[in-house]
């Protein structure tokens, strides 16, 4: 399975995190990351560009693949095995049928949000009880975007998804290197790179979910306005607390005539 490293969208999307990577110190000297897989098209791409980044680092860290089997319907993990297998880098297939305790507690089709809380409890205790320094998560531009709005429109908090954080346990410290990724990039250096992809079953029969509506919505104003998703990642990264109106930010009240 040849992966070309050299494909301008692989060098670009290459320089895109290792930019990340710098600019929210994301790495230091001998981090062990656990690289939390899917089996589909964004963590694949970042797993894949992290073995040239390691190459090219001035410094020595360490990287492994995880990839959780909840026993969903159609979940195939070998030819994806073989894949991770073709870049040199250990992977860990844990197991857990979350699928089905997912499907007993859910009775509205909307899986996504316990799906992920048992998914991230699983992954969070492997991290730890393996000794790993940070966990690697594969989002993108457009999914700290859409998090964005989701949180404007639905909860009405002004939040996103940090390039880097520590886990609300405490336990773990998480990174995204592809913040600074283009989704289009990544789907079409998929197509490029033919890679096997592990389909979510449960996830995708989800038509009606939230976050489809805020991508198709931002589809729409790309149309008018083309460098909106450029526009409000800068945003996200250009926050003037005296203009909002958090009091716990800014205080109001020491503001006084001249």
């Amino acid at each position: 399975m040849f992966v070309d490293f050299e494909h301008p969208l692989a060098v670009k999307i290459r320089k895109q995190i290792v930019q990340a990577l710098s600019e929210f110190s994301m790495l230091e000297t001998h981090d062990r990351l656990m690289v939390c897989v899917s089996g589909g098209k964004d963590s694949s791409i970042l797993l894949a560009l992290l073995t040239e980044i390691k190459k090219r680092s001035p410094f020595p860290f360490d990287f492994e693949a995880v990839i959780l089997d909840q026993k969903q319907p159609g979940f195939q993990v070998q030819e994806f095995k073989n894949w991770v297998g073709s870049l040199n880098v250990p992977l860990t297939v844990l197991q857990k049928d979350t699928y089905s305790i997912v499907k007993e507690k859910i009775t509205d089709g909307v899986y996504c949000s316990l799906c992920s809380r048992l998914r991230r409890g699983i992954l969070y205790n492997h991290a730890e009880r393996e000794g790993f320094t940070k966990l690697a998560l594969g989002h993108h531009r457009d999914d700290l975007i859409e998090t964005y709005l989701l949180n404007l429109f639905f909860t009405g908090r002004t939040a996103s998804m940090p390039p880097k954080l520590r886990s609300d346990d405490g336990r773990n410290i998480l990174i995204r290197p592809m913040a600074y990724v283009a989704e289009s990039d990544i789907e079409l250096l998929a197509q490029v790179w033919k890679m096997p992809i592990i389909p979510c079953n449960l996830c995708g029969s989800q038509d009606g979910m939230r976050r489809q509506r805020i991508k198709k919505l931002l589809t729409q104003l790309e149309i008018e306005i083309p460098e909106i998703r450029h526009s409000m990642l800068a945003a996200l990264g250009n926050v003037h607390n005296s203009q909002m109106l958090d009091k716990k930010l800014w205080d109001f009240s020491l503001l006084e005539r001249p």
